[in-house]
């Protein structure tokens, strides 16, 4: 179906990146914006991670754009539902509604260089174009079941924590959970309340930190509703003390040491075993894998029903899984807690930029990007998330604002500068992605752990190296100079090919 009409700009995606850059876009005056989501409803990762437990990691007055205040948070560190809840009343607060076509997911998104604009083609046989496009579909948008040895074969219940049975009942079941990741420490205190037994198969242990979540106080909220400048004073407290953290999770200092050992003493007065401390004693730097938060995952895996089991899995079989010992465990139910398919090489879509140049073919090994936000040969697209945009130590919100700042910038010059196209210069792209690879030779997440910051050859697309504040200064200047700017030499024409 041809597309009726040129937008002045295309988001895909109605998480909080995308509502988020719906938002400042019009504040900056851009008016003509369709956002598609592939859903019936906004949330993005937070709309489909329904797993019992699920919650953030990350205190609530920091999990929420600072343009958007919420006084009302019920606890410190919030639960799903609630961030959910979050979103829509934005989307409301915002009016983004009308903007927003739900259950249209799509499967390309192509440049036309001699008009300038972006088409992007969907599953539902719909076609949408604009000027600009930003995409912020975000990294967790997508899991998949692991490449474990017999998973075809095993006839009991599997269930993927980021695509959750809400029908399937565990009690009285035997569970078997993959993973010990952030999803598997909130997973695990919930399913043994009610399993017959909950065994846990663990690769490598991580750094667990206890979890300092209390409910906020009625007199608290409403202090916060009152006088907002109270709200934006404990925001402003919460983001120093995580900068703070950077000194020991993004970098090996003496710091790093102390948070071995608080995690070690959090080990040490939760779990009374030996055996099982030393099984769950990490190896590695803490910071070079993500950081758990919990208080209630140790003394879940010391209940009478659940066990660790640290073999190695060998095999699936029809019945259970097979460990290298030689044990077969019988199960009813396996979660697998093994996150998120992370797209390190670009969206799970084809993207075609000048040329014919494929986004996904550039970013197969190493993804790169300016900023994060602009690829050479793609213009008038931007990334929300992007390659490097990611912290070790605070609030991806944070981030996310700097970037929404940025590309509203860029894209408000492409409109009122009446361009064609404006693509970001191949040396500053390379000079930028240089510099930050060298940052990165320094910090823990290369200190030799495996992760999923890391592909296969262990190049770090994921992670920015430094603090926040350091990345937000950057992103507060839009350097026009870096980019190749391309006149629009008549009023675009709708475009009905892909090419």
């Amino acid at each position: 179906m041809a597309p009726k009409r040129i937008h002045d700009t295309l988001i895909v995606g109605a998480g909080f990146a995308g509502l988020g850059a719906a938002i400042k876009l019009r504040q900056a005056g851009v008016d003509d914006i369709v956002l598609v989501e592939r859903a019936d409803r906004v949330g993005g990762t937070w709309r489909d991670s329904v797993y019992p437990g699920v919650a953030c990691d990350i205190p609530s007055l920091l999990y929420s754009f600072s343009f958007v205040k919420n006084p009302s948070w019920s606890r410190a560190y919030p639960a799903g539902a609630e961030i959910c809840d979050h979103i829509e009343d934005m989307t409301d607060q915002f009016g983004l509604r009308p903007l927003i076509r739900f259950d249209t997911e799509v499967t390309g998104l192509s440049f036309d260089e001699a008009c300038g604009v972006w088409t992007a083609t969907t599953k539902q046989r719909k076609k949408f174009q604009a000027r600009t496009a930003v995409l912020a579909s975000g990294p967790l948008a997508d899991h998949k079941l692991p490449g474990i040895r017999g998973i075809e074969t095993y006839r009991g219940h599997k269930v993927h924590s980021a695509a959750w049975d809400e029908d399937y009942d565990f009690t009285g079941k035997r569970v078997a959970v993959i993973g010990t990741g952030a999803s598997a420490v909130q997973i695990v205190p919930e399913l043994v309340k009610t399993a017959q037994f909950v065994k846990v198969f663990q690769r490598t242990p991580g750094w667990v930190l206890p979890r300092l979540d209390v409910r906020v106080p009625d007199g608290v909220q409403a202090l916060f509703a009152a006088a907002p400048a109270t709200q934006n004073l404990a925001r402003q407290a919460l983001y120093w003390g995580h900068e703070a953290a950077a000194a020991a999770l993004v970098w090996d200092t003496p710091v790093s040491r102390l948070v071995a050992r608080l995690g070690r003493a959090h080990l040490h007065r939760q779990v009374s075993d030996p055996w099982l401390r030393r099984q769950l004693t990490p190896e590695f730097t803490p910071g070079c894998k993500r950081m758990l938060i919990s208080s209630d995952y140790y003394p879940a895996l010391q209940r009478d029903n659940c066990k660790l089991i640290d073999w190695p899995i060998a095999t699936l079989s029809p019945v259970g899984i097979r460990t290298s010992d030689g044990v077969e465990h019988h199960l009813d139910a396996i979660v697998f807690a093994t996150g998120y398919d992370v797209h390190l090489s670009g969206p799970p879509f084809p993207v075609t930029g000048l040329r014919g140049r494929s986004l996904q073919q550039e970013w197969a090994t190493h993804a790169e990007a300016y900023k994060s936000v602009s690829a050479h040969g793609y213009p008038n697209l931007f990334f929300m998330t992007g390659p490097n945009s990611g912290p070790g130590h605070n609030s991806l919100l944070v981030y996310i604002e700097g970037q929404l700042d940025y590309v509203a910038a860029a894209i408000t010059t492409i409109l009122n500068d009446n361009l064609r196209y404006l693509d970001v210069r191949a040396e500053a792209q390379r000079r930028y992605n240089d510099r930050i690879q060298r940052r990165l030779t320094k910090t823990t997440w290369m200190s030799g752990c495996t992760s999923w910051y890391l592909t296969a050859d262990g190049f770090n697309a994921s992670m920015y190296p430094g603090f926040a504040t350091q990345y937000l200064r950057q992103m507060r200047q839009f350097r026009f100079e870096d980019y190749t700017a391309v006149a629009l030499d008549a009023t675009p024409r709708v475009v009905t090919s892909t090419a």
